[in-house]
């Protein structure tokens, strides 16, 4: 093991270049190429240079741990709820009504469980900090949480369960909303924007590229030429490329399928996916989710899609080259030599962690010519040395024991199968490696691990955050280093030896799981502590992590959410002013373990009613905005 205390900015093994924002690289496509159709004559506008070099230490006190039916904030910032669950989206979408909710309804409204948050300036190419695109995922539902019971409603009981699961269908997918900040500094929706839309799964199109698309494995009855699908799913955390495009990824596909596989083509293989997962009914009332009807069908999702939110036309893509398994997010950079590195995570104990290395290089001057760069490349998979060392194995058809002898008989069947491909590969099996994250400033990638929470162990929830790094700042390279920046260990503060020495208290936190990195360099983290939050007594939220120097690896809570949230990713806006967050299924998890209410949280009876508070009202999911109550930097 290499020094745990190994201070990234002194490293003599990297001499790392500065990689240009994407807002920066935009701006340059601007000048290059103003007469493309997305960019106007604002992006030419010239922007002053701040001289003064920024702090980069955080410089607010933590906020208390604890638990309660809201949110909280430090002192001196304020937190407003920006769009929730059932708000309009479209220009058509109704007004939000959870009594008498309808496909059609929610397939216009804000989708349920917001998960990623990616902020993109508009007009596009700008650094505007003012006024931008949300794209926002929708993980899953909490059917419990959303509908009141079925005795409620008229008619069979068959007829009110498949209108619920196609709610939970158009609850399902993405969300682009147009929002901009007034002159008081609050931001508000566009609600009429051109702009605004919702992909589900319901019926939204979305097509397949790369090595996979039109393979035979891809191909169903109802899309005979395995080009096309029908929505995105489970979509959990994602990234930004440097072209302008969201990246979305697919996570937890395996829980939606229905049937049995003992006479399934692909037994073993739905295996190692844990298909069928049967979380969700939906198979009853569509075919496609019946892997004895569509037995295909579970090989179409599990990717990571691109989506341009500048184009509200644009069908979203499934980019098989970038491998399929439990899509956490996933981390996009400008390699050195203008190629675009992918680093992605596959979400379960004892997965792995993968980068893709494109082969074409990124085209500054013309945005459209990098559409298709996440088609063409090479995946690899990361096998740790105790020494520090990571050797990045590729997953390349023919090459070891990636052979037809093995299965392989197509670069698409080792994609399809990156799991397999990767056990045979022998790489490091990890406890549950989430988010990933580009630190733009020094290349630093950070890989955030949740531990395993599976058992009832104390002990269970053991997370860290590993660091990794590349020689000479060449993500491309197949040899790299890693060091543990942080260890958030299970124990509590009063038995843990090691984080009592730092001082930690209520700094201390377990259960790393999406994050960020803001323009300065700095480091914020989300946790994810499931009903295991009793183990920290405190609910979830955001921690300011410091990455170098005497304090590197110790944290301060920033934001907490309400009882039974999930803290989820974090996104700022260009001049790191406004950071915009999302809270999933508040009153949902550990609510039993909750002293203020002690029993399970239902529709008619939430532990919460957060964001409303209103007695008609259930908890809602929702993305919150917070900013410096004097107008400044977010953290400092």
């Amino acid at each position: 093991m290499v020094d745990k205390h190994w201070d990234a900015d002194e490293d003599k093994r990297s001499s790392p270049k500065k990689h240009p924002a994407l807002t920066d690289i935009l701006h340059k496509i601007a000048k290059k190429n103003p007469d493309d159709a997305l960019i106007t004559d604002r992006l030419l506008s010239k922007k002053k240079k701040d001289k003064k070099k920024p702090k980069t230490e955080f410089s607010f006190s933590g906020l208390p741990q604890g638990v309660d039916g809201t949110h909280h904030v430090v002192k001196g910032y304020r937190a407003d709820v920006l769009v929730r669950w059932g708000d309009p989206v479209t220009y058509d979408a109704p007004d939000f009504d959870p009594e008498n909710q309808t496909p059609e309804a929610q397939a216009r409204q804000f989708g349920y469980n917001n998960d990623f948050v990616g902020f993109l300036p508009l007009p596009i190419g700008t650094h505007n900090p003012d006024r931008g695109l949300l794209t926002v995922n929708h993980e899953y539902t909490c059917r419990k949480l959303m509908f009141p019971e079925h005795s409620r409603k008229k008619g069979k009981k068959a007829d009110y369960e498949k209108l619920l699961c196609d709610i939970e269908m158009a609850a399902h997918g993405l969300s682009v909303v147009e929002i901009e900040k007034d002159r008081k500094g609050r931001w508000s929706l566009v609600r009429f924007s051109p702009y605004n839309r919702r992909i589900t799964p319901l019926a939204s199109a979305v097509d397949i590229s790369g090595p996979a698309a039109g393979h035979q494995r891809m191909c169903t009855e109802y899309d005979p030429e395995g080009l096309h699908v029908l929505g995105t799913l489970n979509n959990c955390a994602g990234g930004i490329t440097p072209w302008g495009t969201i990246l979305t990824a697919e996570e937890n596909f395996n829980g939606y399928f229905w049937g049995a596989k003992k006479d399934h083509p692909e037994k073993d293989k739905l295996k190692r996916y844990g298909v069928p997962g049967k979380w969700f009914d939906w198979g009853k009332f569509h075919d496609r989710f019946n892997i004895e009807k569509e037995p295909n069908e579970p090989n179409r999702y599990g990717w990571l899609v691109e989506l341009d939110p500048y184009d509200p036309h644009a069908r979203p893509i499934k980019r098989t080259a970038l491998g399929r398994f439990k899509h956490e997010g996933s981390a996009v950079l400008l390699n050195v030599d203008d190629r675009v590195v992918v680093y992605s995570a596959d979400d379960q104990t004892g997965e792995y962690i993968y980068k893709f290395v494109s082969d074409n290089r990124f085209d500054i001057a013309n945005r459209r010519a990098n559409f298709d760069l996440l088609d063409h490349g090479t995946l690899y998979v990361a096998k740790f040395e105790e020494t520090g060392c990571v050797h990045w194995l590729p997953l390349v058809q023919g090459e070891g024991p990636l052979t037809k002898e093995n299965g392989f008989d197509s670069q698409a069947d080792v994609l399809i199968d990156a799991r397999i491909a990767a056990d045979l590969l022998g790489a490091t099996a990890l406890d549950r490696p989430e988010d990933v994250i580009i630190n733009q400033k020094n290349g630093a990638v950070y890989v955030m691990l949740l531990g395993d929470n599976a058992g009832d162990d104390d002990h269970s929830m053991n997370g860290r955050i590993l660091e990794l790094r590349a020689d000479d700042n060449d993500h491309s390279l197949i040899e790299g280093h890693w060091n543990i920046l942080l260890h958030t260990d299970g124990l509590h503060p009063k038995e843990d030896e090691e984080v009592n020495k730092k001082g930690l208290h209520d700094d201390w936190f377990i259960a790393p799981d999406n994050g960020a990195v803001d323009g300065r360099g700095r480091l914020w983290v989300t946790t994810d502590q499931g009903d295991h939050w009793g183990q920290s007594g405190s609910a979830d939220g955001i921690w300011a992590v410091e990455t170098h120097g005497k304090r590197r690896g110790m944290a301060r809570m920033f934001f907490r959410v309400p009882v039974g949230a999930e803290m989820a990713s974090p996104a700022f806006t260009p001049d790191d002013k406004t950071m915009f967050i999302a809270v999933q299924h508040p009153g949902s998890d550990g609510t039993r373990e909750y002293p203020e209410f002690a029993r399970e949280s239902t529709f008619a009876d939430p532990a919460t009613r957060w964001p409303d508070f209103e007695p008609n009202m259930p908890p809602r999911p929702s993305v919150v905005v917070i900013s410096k109550k004097d107008g400044g930097v977010v953290g400092s």
